[in-house]
C-alpha cells in the first residue's frame, strides 16, 4: 500500500500570542510527516518571514519536517535559496522539503519594489531556479546565463549530503510541465485548483514526467488544502469542513485519485485542537479507505 503523509500549515503569523513553535510541537508529537508555511512577506498584519520561522521550528522539533509552502522565486535570488536551503537542510538532519513557486501577489512585488514578471516570465524564472539549485547542488563551480537569473562561476560548499526535494506549487499548463519535467512534487491548493480539474491536472504533470523518461511515480503528488473541524459543513469558511468523519469522505477520494500527501491549513483559532482530531480520526481513516 501507498504510503500517505499528512502535515499542518503552520500560520506565519506574528500576533501577540501567536506560538509557532508549539503547533509545529504538538504536530510532530501527534505523528504529522511536516510542517509549513507559505511566503507573503508584505502585509499590515504582524507575520514571520517564511525562512526565519522554519529554521527556528526546525531548531526545536527533531523529526517533523519543514516545508517551505511555496518560496515565491523572485522575492530571492536562486543562487542565494540554493545556498540558504543547503544550511537548512544540514543543520536539520535533512528535513527540508524545497516548496517553490513563480509567485502568487502582483501586489507584493510592487510594494517591495520588484519588478512584476508576467505569467510565462514566471514559469520561465520558476524552471530557471530550478536549474541553479540542482546546478549549484552538485557541481564543482556553476555558470549558468539564463533570460531572468544568471551565475558566473559560483560555488556552494559544502553540497548537500542527500538530495533535497523540491516541490513545486503550479497551475497552469506550462507550470504543470514544467513540474512533470523537473520537480520531486507537485502541491497544488484544492480552490485554485478545483476538484473537478484535478485528475486531468495531475495526469498533464504525470505525462510530462513520462514524456521526460521519469517514472512518474516517484513525483509526490500533495494536495494543499483549507481543513475546518465543526459539527456541520461551512463551506464558505474551508472547502472541507464538518465532523471528523465528513473531512474523511471529503478527502479520501483524493488519495484514492493518487495524491500520496496532504498539507492542512487549519480554519478557525483551536488549531492545536484541530490538528488532535485529524490525528487521531480523520488520517487513520483515510489510510484505511485506500
Amino acid at each position: 500500500m501507498t504510503e500517505v503523509r499528512f502535515g499542518i500549515d503552520v500560520p506565519a503569523a506574528a500576533e501577540p500570542g501567536a506560538d509557532p513553535v508549539a503547533l509545529a510541537r504538538a504536530a510532530e508529537t501527534l505523528g504529522y510527516d511536516f510542517v509549513s508555511t507559505s511566503d507573503h512577506p508584505c502585509g499590515a498584519a504582524p507575520s514571520y518571514e517564511t525562512w526565519t520561522m522554519l529554521t527556528w521550528i526546525a531548531a526545536h522539533t527533531s523529526r517533523i519536517q519543514v516545508l517551505t509552502r511555496v518560496l515565491g522565486v523572485p522575492y530571492r535570488p536562486p543562487a542565494m535559496v540554493a545556498k540558504m536551503a543547503e544550511s537548512l537542510h544540514r543543520l536539520s538532519g535533512g528535513r527540508l522539503l524545497l516548496g517553490l513557486g513563480g509567485g502568487a501577489s502582483d501586489d507584493e512585488f510592487r510594494a517591495f519594489g520588484l519588478r512584476v514578471p508576467s505569467p510565462r516570465e514566471k514559469v520561465d524564472g520558476l524552471a530557471e531556479a530550478v536549474q541553479i539549485l540542482r546546478g549549484l547542488w552538485s557541481e564543482p563551480e556553476l555558470t549558468f546565463t539564463g533570460e531572468h537569473y544568471r551565475t558566473d562561476r559560483a560555488r556552494i560548499e559544502p553540497k548537500p549530503d542527500r538530495p533535497i526535494p523540491i516541490w513545486l506549487g503550479t497551475f497552469g499548463p506550462r507550470a504543470l510541465d514544467l513540474t512533470g519535467r523537473v520537480a520531486d512534487g507537485w502541491i497544488p491548493t484544492l480552490g485554485y485548483a478545483p476538484p473537478e480539474r484535478l485528475p486531468a491536472m495531475r495526469e498533464r504533470v504525470l505525462a510530462a514526467a513520462r514524456a521526460a523518461g521519469r517514472q512518474p511515480e516517484a513525483i509526490t503528488c500533495a494536495l494543499n488544502v483549507d481543513v475546518l473541524v465543526a459539527e456541520a459543513p461551512q463551506p464558505e469558511r474551508a472547502p472541507v469542513s464538518g465532523r471528523p468523519e465528513q473531512i474523511a469522505e471529503q478527502l479520501a477520494p483524493y488519495a484514492r485519485m493518487g495524491f500520496t500527501a496532504f498539507n492542512f491549513k487549519l480554519a478557525g483559532p483551536d488549531r492545536a485542537g484541530q490538528a488532535e482530531q485529524l490525528a487521531q480520526q480523520v488520517i487513520p481513516a483515510i489510510r484505511a479507505s485506500l
